[in-house]
């Protein structure tokens, strides 16, 4: 009999039945009972991609050579930071421990993992020594030796793959703008008189990584159910008088204690009021420490991290439990950018057209509401979305929160056009991207004063009807999508109307009995405890069913 757990919005996990001892097949990776479980090795077919890819692109000789991630400590002190993988090594290794090498040989993929040779006392401090043997069974390689035998085994490697060239890492994030083989440097791993060659290694390899295999989007849509369970809890607990801060605090616990995400993906923006009209808010300078005010909206974009796999999510809500008029004007404005945006979504569409149709939907609604005048296709012309939205639509996630392969040559070019020059991403999308879809509406002093000042976009603004919402914030939705062959699977599971926000705010039950949104395209799912995968969540009903595509597990 299947045992499924289930979250509910006060954050308490229960199993539906009682758990009872059974055998379960060996699996990869999990955090204990409870969580998921990574039961094939993925990195092996992330290993075998990589391969084909790369003899696809016409390089069947030599090695890759990759350096994981190196332990480090807080600047002249001792203190141990907590480790996490370099994402391309844990993409294809998928190892916890730092300062290892990877070497890949093309043409049998065979893969040898490298990892330091530990002395005696280490087994005083930090716990047992593992053997080289169980690395090579825990991570699945071919082969497992040490790092100070780095070059003899890059050389044994080379050998055996007809003397071609060494492959390393190096380009440039188009996110970060930092290249890789000046942050992580790994040259020491070429044997004297190899051939190098880091010219291609990297856009194959960040190709690779923008399609999901099925495994890693089944890991995507746990993490972002714990995070979307995290959501609802900490939407439920709000109330004015609390701190930032304690929003944070209470999605953390969340994740951690019922997901086993040691990680966030990233630094929780926790904006209320004014705040929100931060777009990375969150950070040492502005640390979620505002006291919340009943007539404050809350921005919460938050996401927690599995496996190294992220999620992005964010909830916007009226602290007081309950929309004011012009709140729930600008909330409906970016839902309805969410609506019209999941509809539209699917293989061969351009991401920058969606981005644009967030942008017409916008400056309708604000036109609609008395904030704007004009022709909303002057506006577009104008680029006055720019005003109210000045981040990009979404973009890529997995590994990392902002995943690689936004930008690559075979990929069309950044835009030099304000806001969209900040896309992260201007693909034509395909079936297995993942992407965030995070539609927003902002009113930002240093947006709009400029605009008011330029006749160009001026002509289009009410200074009295825009004058009341100086010091709103604002409001964004982030839903973690996979596109399909026919549409999107949403990831994210939160409230989202007006209805299911006031709802859950008034200590409503979440999950919904019903799904009155299906155009959210939400695959309701959960975990089954029994043999920790995502099963579909049959207590949800689905008011609309012939909105729901791809619905099968």
């Amino acid at each position: 009999m299947s045992i499924v757990q289930t979250m509910s919005v006060d954050g308490q996990c229960e199993p539906c039945n009682p758990v009872t001892p059974a055998v379960h097949p060996a699996f990869f990776f999990s955090r204990g009972p409870g969580t998921f479980r990574v039961a094939t090795p993925m990195p092996k077919g992330a290993r075998t991609r990589l391969v084909t890819a790369m003899t696809a692109a016409g390089h069947t000789t030599g090695c890759i050579v990759l350096r994981g991630g190196n332990s480090s400590e807080r600047y002249d002190t001792d203190h141990e930071e907590i480790f996490r993988q370099e994402s391309f090594f844990q993409y294809l290794f998928g190892v916890a421990e730092p300062d290892c090498w990877g070497i890949i040989e093309l043409g049998t993929g065979r893969a040898t993992l490298l990892i330091p040779r530990l002395k005696p006392e280490y087994a005083v401090w930090m716990g047992d020594i593992k053997s080289a043997s169980s690395f090579k069974d825990r991570y699945v390689v071919d082969a497992c030796g040490y790092t100070d035998e780095l070059q003899s085994t890059v050389s044994a490697a080379l050998g055996r793959c007809a003397d071609g060239p060494v492959h390393l890492l190096a380009g440039v994030n188009s996110d970060s703008g930092n290249d890789l083989s000046k942050v992580l440097p790994a040259t020491e791993g070429v044997p004297p008189g190899a051939l190098v060659d880091s010219s291609h290694l990297y856009n194959v390899l960040a190709e690779c990584r923008v399609i999901k295999s099925p495994d890693e989007i089944e890991l995507m849509r746990y993490v972002s159910w714990v995070s979307s369970a995290a959501h609802a809890s900490v939407m439920r607990d709000v109330r004015p008088g609390m701190m930032e801060y304690q929003l944070e605090a209470l999605f953390l616990f969340h994740c951690a204690y019922h997901g086993g995400c040691r990680h966030a993906a990233y630094t929780c923006i926790c904006a209320c009021g004014p705040n929100a009209a931060v777009l990375h808010y969150g950070h040492a300078g502005a640390p979620n420490d505002r006291q919340l005010q009943g007539t404050d909206m809350a921005l919460l974009d938050m996401g927690a991290e599995y496996y190294c796999y992220c999620a992005d999510i964010t909830c916007s809500y009226p602290v007081g439990g309950a929309f004011t008029p012009d709140q729930r004007m600008v909330f409906e404005t970016v839902l309805e950018c969410q609506k019209q945006i999941l509809a539209a979504m699917k293989p061969g569409v351009l991401w920058g057209d969606m981005h644009r149709l967030m942008w017409r939907v916008t400056l309708t609604r604000l036109k609609e509401f008395g904030l704007l005048v004009g022709d909303v296709s002057e506006m577009l012309e104008a680029n006055l979305g720019f005003v109210f939205t000045p981040h990009g639509l979404g973009h890529l996630i997995g590994i990392d929160t902002h995943d690689c392969g936004g930008y690559l040559p075979n990929t069309p070019p950044r835009s030099s056009v304000p806001g969209l020059s900040k896309l992260r991403t201007a693909r034509v999308l395909q079936a297995g991207m993942a992407l965030t879809v995070e539609p927003g509406c902002y009113f930002i002093d240093a947006q709009l004063d400029p605009a008011l000042a330029d006749p160009q976009t001026a002509r289009f603004l009410v200074p009295a009807a825009l004058e009341r919402f100086r010091g709103f914030g604002g409001v964004r939705l982030e839903d973690v999508v996979v596109v399909t062959d026919t549409g999107v699977d949403n990831l994210t599971l939160c409230p989202r109307t007006v209805s299911e926000v006031e709802s859950v705010m008034r200590g409503g039950e979440w999950p919904p009995p019903t799904d009155a949104a299906p155009w959210l395209h939400r695959r309701w799912s959960t975990l089954d405890k029994a043999s920790g995968t995502m099963v579909r969540d049959d207590r949800v009903r689905i008011e609309a069913a012939e909105f729901v595509t791809d619905a099968d597990f």
